[in-house]
């Protein structure tokens, strides 16, 4: 599966994440697929979340992923129970790095970038990665880079666990293709039965379900914010943001 939206920095409008989930769900319904590899076309992974076409959905409470659709980012919709490998290179903005969260495997170019910037847009991350990066990374690791924006590289995300391998500029979709090759030809029924036992160590608690419900409501509540205005609006003309709280 390769995002395909190069001229617009592969950032997700509705449609793309529609895509994605309708693809995560023909594997999800495919006895035949054992694992699936998502890589991107062109220069950068993704820029994030197209804001000028989707924020307005989001600030309305209108936009929810399709219950009947695999959910890319594990918090609403179906769960995927079949693995997701992910060959990451350039830029990789927000919604990209929750995407590589809610994945199984990622392997990083050495050119790969990262940055969880919604904080600068006076918001806050909705797609997983408050739910998840602790656990990745530990607490005061995820908080250094959820609570500031600041973008790191392939070698600090390996450090941090949130890719497990960095490979030559390149070769990252070969070598997510491999890994995958070699998931998918172990028992598929052995495969499904441990990420199932994985995934409830780490996200079957009533915490984790009650964080992941409330990511709905909360981000729709801060858009209506004045401070997540003036990120909007930093964001489109290109200059800092002045946040007043309100």
């Amino acid at each position: 599966m390769g995002l395909d939206r190069p001229d617009k920095r592969n950032a997700f409008d509705t449609a793309m994440l529609l895509e994605l989930a309708t693809a995560l769900t023909q594997i999800e319904d495919d006895d035949e697929l054992r694992c699936g590899v998502l890589f991107a076309h062109g220069s950068m992974f993704t820029g994030g979340l197209d804001l000028g076409e989707v924020a307005p959905q989001i600030a309305a409470g209108t936009f929810a992923m399709p219950t009947e659709l695999v959910d890319p980012w594990g918090v609403q919709g179906r769960t995927r129970t079949k693995p997701l490998v992910v060959a990451v290179q350039g830029k990789c903005l927000t919604l990209g790095i929750e995407l590589l969260l809610a994945a199984d495997l990622r392997i990083a170019a050495q050119d790969a970038t990262f940055a969880q910037i919604e904080i600068q847009r006076g918001i806050f991350p909705f797609g997983g990665a408050t739910l998840r990066f602790p656990q990745v990374a530990g607490w005061g690791n995820a908080m250094r880079y959820l609570l500031t924006g600041d973008e790191f590289g392939a070698a600090e995300a390996y450090r941090l666990g949130l890719v497990q391998e960095v490979v030559e500029t390149g070769r990252e979709l070969e070598r997510a293709t491999e890994l995958a090759g070699r998931i998918a030809a172990q028992a598929p029924l052995g495969v499904k039965a441990t990420l199932a036992s994985a995934r409830q160590a780490t996200e079957g608690g009533a915490h984790f379900q009650a964080a992941a419900q409330q990511l709905g409501p909360e981000i729709t509540r801060l858009f209506g914010t004045a401070d997540a205005q003036e990120g909007l609006h930093s964001f489109f003309e290109r200059r800092e943001a002045k946040f007043t709280g309100r």
